[in-house]
């Protein structure tokens, strides 16, 4: 069994590298796409970018849309990820400083290199046939997630009427935000309307239930 040891060893640092030659290609692709957008995010200039040669690229991604598709949802990914770990430093339940710190980081996930990123992939599978069904596919299941997350966070009820409305209307106004903010840096004009949404979300979630007549 011992002679076994050497070959078992041999492989994991051979896994490591091809792990972080995955990463870089991944973060390469999304940082490509936000920059020049689909028609000039080729398999070879995101190699490049990322310091691996073309058949490493090809060989962890079989086409250039496995590339792509998987580079955006693994920031997705990472984002969705920090959102959880807000519920680890909010302050207290109830208080609007709360809903604003949970406003404020869902607008992020809308606002920065990965909606560019996403926003490029979105209008590529509008002309690219063999791009739409999987990014139909991976928006629904990461609008999903972040709609599961931002209620987690807000503890909020969707049971009672038009909650589930305002939880969905904070991720449409910041999928907005996130658009408006490809022109121009929107910033002040966005710390505007976090703090009014924050103070909306705080006024719907503490009033008491309202039930339509039966």
């Amino acid at each position: 069994m011992g002679a076994l040891t050497p070959a078992r060893g041999a492989k994991e640092p051979q896994q490591e590298r091809s792990r972080a030659t995955r990463l870089k290609l991944l973060e390469a692709a999304v940082a490509c796409l936000a920059e020049r957008g689909w028609t000039g995010s080729t398999v070879a200039v995101v190699a490049e970018r990322a310091g691996v040669s073309r058949g490493a690229a090809q060989h962890h991604f079989r086409t250039r849309e496995d590339l792509f598709t998987a580079a955006v949802e693994h920031v997705a990914e990472k984002r969705q990820g920090a959102l959880k770990a807000l519920a680890h430093d909010l302050p207290p339940a109830g208080s609007i400083a709360r809903t604003w710190m949970i406003v404020e980081e869902v607008v992020g996930l809308y606002t920065g290199p990965l909606f560019r990123a996403a926003l490029h992939l979105w209008v590529a599978a509008s002309d690219e046939e063999q791009l739409r069904d999987r990014v139909t596919a991976l928006e629904a299941r990461v609008g999903r997630e972040a709609h599961r997350t931002t209620v987690a966070l807000l503890a909020a009820d969707e049971s009672v009427p038009g909650v589930r409305e305002t939880v969905q209307g904070l991720l449409d106004m910041a999928r907005g935000l996130g658009l408006a903010n490809l022109l121009t840096d929107d910033s002040a004009r966005r710390d505007r309307v976090v703090a009014q949404w924050a103070k909306n979300i705080d006024a719907v979630l503490s009033a008491p239930p309202s039930y339509p007549p039966s």
